[in-house]
């Protein structure tokens, strides 16, 4: 009767587990360059003193989906687009080389480019720094340009270049951030074949109806879990009757 109950138990445990990450996928299905988190279950035999009886279900996590998202055209200045394969590069909260495909980008008051989140666009030399300008060009190479305020149109300015990337997927690890760094903890180095779209986004690669459709999936499941555990629960006590009376 336990092994039921104990399967049963753990079994809605671990849909709880998957729920938990396709709701975060569902509600990042707006967010820029997103990448949804990927989640599967198998069955695991538990191990100790004695013969392995009981299986368990486990949940977890094969990797993320890498695949584009989306393009949506903004006309922003500042907003970017991977066009094709590659990554932008950025500075994580732990200082570290981090990769994102978010390329809605801002100016902080002092200057530096930064994502939607705060974090340093990195450049050829380090975070890049953008001085007041009339008119700020991304190029297609990542190449910034501007026109330095008070200048005429004709006095254009190379400042610096967004450092793009193309690592191998599989040296690729999503990290809580919802960052991507290199596994071994390296720098990619630049690739000059990477291309940008101005004015451009790329949206979440979540798909909304189908992280809905998994979230009644996952809801059947954990009610059938926990009927199968309200019914070895109901002959447990139905079998403790039975021994009274014997």
């Amino acid at each position: 009767m336990d092994r039921s109950l104990y399967i049963a138990m753990n079994g809605a445990k671990q849909t709880l587990m998957a729920q938990t990450t396709n709701a975060n996928n569902l509600a990042n299905s707006q967010t820029t360059g997103f990448k949804a988190d990927l989640e599967q279950s198998r069955s695991m035999p538990v191990f100790g003193p004695g013969y392995p009886t009981r299986v368990y279900a486990m949940t977890e996590s094969p990797g993320t989906d890498l695949t584009s998202g989306p393009l949506a055209m903004t006309g922003r200045d500042l907003d970017v687009a991977i066009n094709g394969e590659g990554w932008l590069v950025i500075e994580g909260a732990d200082g570290k080389e981090a990769y994102t495909r978010a390329g809605d980008l801002r100016l902080t008051t002092e200057g530096l480019l930064q994502t939607g989140t705060g974090l340093a666009v990195m450049g050829n030399n380090g975070p890049i720094a953008i001085p007041p300008a009339e008119k700020l060009t991304i190029g297609s190479d990542g190449t910034i340009s501007i026109i330095p305020q008070g200048a005429n149109a004709t006095a254009l300015a190379v400042l610096d270049r967004i450092k793009l990337v193309k690592p191998d997927l599989d040296q690729l690890e999503k990290q809580n951030d919802g960052l991507l760094y290199l596994k071994d903890g390296g720098v990619s180095p630049e690739d000059a074949s990477v291309r940008l779209i101005q004015g451009a986004l790329e949206g979440s690669n979540v798909s909304t109806v189908g992280a809905m459709v998994e979230m009644i999936e996952l809801a059947k499941n954990f009610e059938l879990q926990t009927k199968v555990m309200k019914q070895a629960d109901e002959n447990s006590g139905i079998s403790a009757k039975l021994m009274q009376m014997a």
